[in-house]
């Protein structure tokens, strides 16, 4: 079990070296190509309440992909650190004038109200940061756990909605990532290169749009 850890806290450290090294002009193309992989798919045109994330780390921007659901009148979201030491994430309605903090980890969200949650479940689709990924569906985070505490009821629901879909670099993607059985699967990994549909089989027709 510690050398399984070891291996991936070595393997995560490689990739979030690889994703920094990016330089800005990379990071700039790939997020535009990024949003033209996605602003024309089904799955993003059909959904009205989309949850997305402020980059860090060398993660791939999704901005310009907020910027579009904007101009689409659709209902943006940003996750926010839940107060209390559970590492789990609320979810704060987004807008081009919504105040912004830095969290604990000097990442920019929305001032949490109470009354500005919105439930996960409720959620169309959820576009997730990520550290590495695999063409199975498979997920690293940063360790902490945040994403899989907060849709560890999909775990227990037929429900695809809300669709999990990881954003990454293509240089992020590895052979097959070991999983631990608290992690969530994604949907689907979108790059700035291709998306990958994982685990087809088990998602209903309204999921395959993503790929038309």
């Amino acid at each position: 079990m510690e050398n399984r850890q070891s291996g991936r806290n070595t393997l995560r450290k490689t990739l979030r070296a690889r994703r920094r090294s990016l330089s800005p002009l990379q990071q700039s193309k790939a997020a535009n190509r990024l949003l033209q992989q996605l602003k024309r798919q089904p799955l993003f045109l059909r959904s009205q309440r989309i949850a997305f994330y402020l980059p860090s780390d060398g993660e791939i921007d999704p901005r310009p992909l907020i910027q579009e659901a904007w101009r689409r009148g659709k209902q943006c979201y940003l996750p926010v650190l839940a107060p209390g030491k559970e590492n789990r994430l609320w979810f704060v309605r987004h807008t081009p004038t919504t105040p912004l903090i830095k969290n604990r980890f000097g990442i920019p969200e929305p001032r949490a109200l109470f009354r500005q949650r919105f439930v996960a479940r409720q959620l169309d689709v959820v576009f997730l940061p990520l550290v590495g990924f695999d063409r199975q569906g498979g997920r690293m985070g940063m360790g902490g756990g945040f994403y899989d505490r907060s849709f560890a009821f999909k775990r227990n629901t037929s429900s695809h909605k809300p669709y999990l879909v990881g954003l990454a670099h293509q240089c992020q993607q590895v052979e097959q990532l070991q999983l631990a059985h608290w992690d969530i699967p994604l949907c689907a990994v979108a790059t700035d290169q291709e998306i990958i549909v994982a685990n087809q089989s088990r998602l209903g027709r309204d999921f395959y749009g993503l790929i038309g």
